[in-house]
């Protein structure tokens, strides 16, 4: 229910002044605690005359859901975007990450592009559609959540167990697209539009030894003897080639799209992932993505063990960060892998199991997206994007709605803001927020 109405004239209504006014409330999760900022943006949209609800888990950490009414026409639009951000604590920062600061044309700040900026966008062009005082064909839907950066328990996971009625009829939805980002040359600007993740398998696997003093050899029984043989076996990352649909159209058409060398790299490792000289002369940083993207893979990041620096250990615990290709794999060819390719005796608990997104589509929706990159940048190059990570867009299929991730960005080709998701002196220029809420509102004024 919405409360009273507010002033409108008291709250910004570009994309920038809404970005900064998100920032400053400190949002960082754990703890979360992001009601300060969803009861801002719940009074920001009832000023405007949506219709509002909060919905909560947690009272200290509830979602908003905001509906601006349609004609009934088409079925409902879902955006949805989180509030929480990761934390900055033992980040070197140049500036306060929690100032919103407006320095030489960029906003600075922790979740400017993670993604207060990203909602700005969306809050700014519902704005300018709601004043316009023409709806839209259909409805638009506005989901503002809480907890995606630790696991959504309190965000999109509770709205989608507990109130999938709030979604009826919801076929599309738009959210982030998780630091989504390639140069590949930088010599063209590239717009991503994510259409598929690989999806979370995190592991502990542990390692039984022989105890004892640490005076003598170990020998292969011992646990860290077999510590070594899982470290070195999973080294760089991958757990065997494979070339999934999603990740084969992607490839297509940036190798099509890039300038040389580039796009002949691309289409020499979309011929042959396998072939160490197709990304020959490629950033590394870009190369690292690709393999990626062509392997289950698996990474140590966590390890327990020992009791004594003078006695064996009994018992080494290593926590695993797997990722699985879209499609239809899950636990079991993962945990097989990887037993397949360590070689050794160990314990495999699985720790969390992500969502199985759909097969992703590229017809109609997906369409209108990379037009209106396309009319709004005619010299950019829209392509469907698999990303490594993943987000809230693994949630909402469990309802029937097909996600994508779609963050336009307009900036300069030596800039790179995707890329300082997560990091110190996070930031984004005030004209890619622009550009960004530009986009949103042909999105929902064309959502026919």
């Amino acid at each position: 229910m919405s409360a009273a109405p507010k002033d409108p004239a008291a709250f910004p209504s570009d994309p920038v002044g809404i970005a900064q006014r998100l920032i400053r409330f400190e949002t960082v999760n754990p703890p979360g605690a992001e009601a300060a900022c969803v009861h801002w943006v719940r009074d920001l949209l009832d000023a405007a005359g949506l219709d509002t609800r909060l919905l909560a888990k947690d009272p200290a950490r509830p979602n908003l859901i905001a509906r601006l009414p349609g004609r009934g026409l088409v079925p409902p639009l879902l955006l949805h975007a989180h509030v929480d951000v990761v934390p900055v604590a033992g980040q070197d920062w140049t500036r306060d990450p929690f100032g919103g600061e407006l320095v030489d044309g960029e906003l600075w700040g922790r979740g400017a592009v993670d993604m207060k900026g990203h909602l700005a966008m969306m809050l700014a062009a519902l704005l300018r559609l709601a004043a316009a005082g023409t709806p839209p064909a259909g409805d638009v839907i506005l989901a503002v959540v809480a907890d995606e950066e630790a696991g959504s328990a309190t965000g999109a996971r509770f709205l989608v167990e507990e109130h999938p009625e709030l979604f009826a009829g919801v076929r599309h939805a738009v959210g982030e697209d998780g630091g989504a980002e390639l140069g590949l040359g930088r010599q063209v600007r590239l717009h991503p539009v994510v259409v598929a993740e690989k999806r979370a398998v995190w592991v502990r696997a542990t390692l039984h030894g022989t105890p004892g003093h640490a005076s003598r050899a170990a020998g292969p029984t011992g646990a860290a003897h077999k510590l070594q043989r899982l470290l070195t076996a999973i080294d760089g990352g991958g757990l065997g080639t494979l070339m999934t649909p999603a990740v084969d159209r992607m490839l297509q058409e940036l190798a099509a799209a890039l300038p040389q060398p580039f796009g002949g790299r691309v289409a020499a490792f979309r011929a042959d992932p396998d072939d160490p000289a197709a990304l020959a002369g490629m950033d590394e940083t870009d190369a690292r993505y690709l393999r990626s993207l062509v392997q289950h893979t698996v990474n140590a990041t966590v390890v327990h063990g020992g009791t004594a620096t003078n006695v064996l250990p009994a018992r080494i615990d290593v926590e695993l960060d797997g990722r699985l290709l879209p499609g239809d794999f899950g636990r079991e060819d993962f945990l097989r892998q990887l037993r397949e390719r360590v070689g050794c005796d160990m314990d495999l608990e699985v720790l969390v199991e992500g969502d199985k997104m759909p097969a992703p589509r590229l017809d109609g929706f997906y369409e209108r997206l990379a037009g209106i990159l396309k009319a709004k940048d005619p010299e950019g190059v829209p392509f469907p994007m698999v990303t490594t990570a993943s987000t809230d867009a693994r949630l909402f299929p469990r309802l029937g709605i097909q996600c994508y991730g779609w963050l336009p960005l307009l900036h300069d080709l030596d800039r790179s803001y995707r890329g300082r998701l997560h990091c110190p002196d996070e930031r984004i220029a005030a004209g890619a927020l622009a550009f960004g809420a530009d986009c949103f509102h042909e999105l929902l004024i064309g959502h026919d």
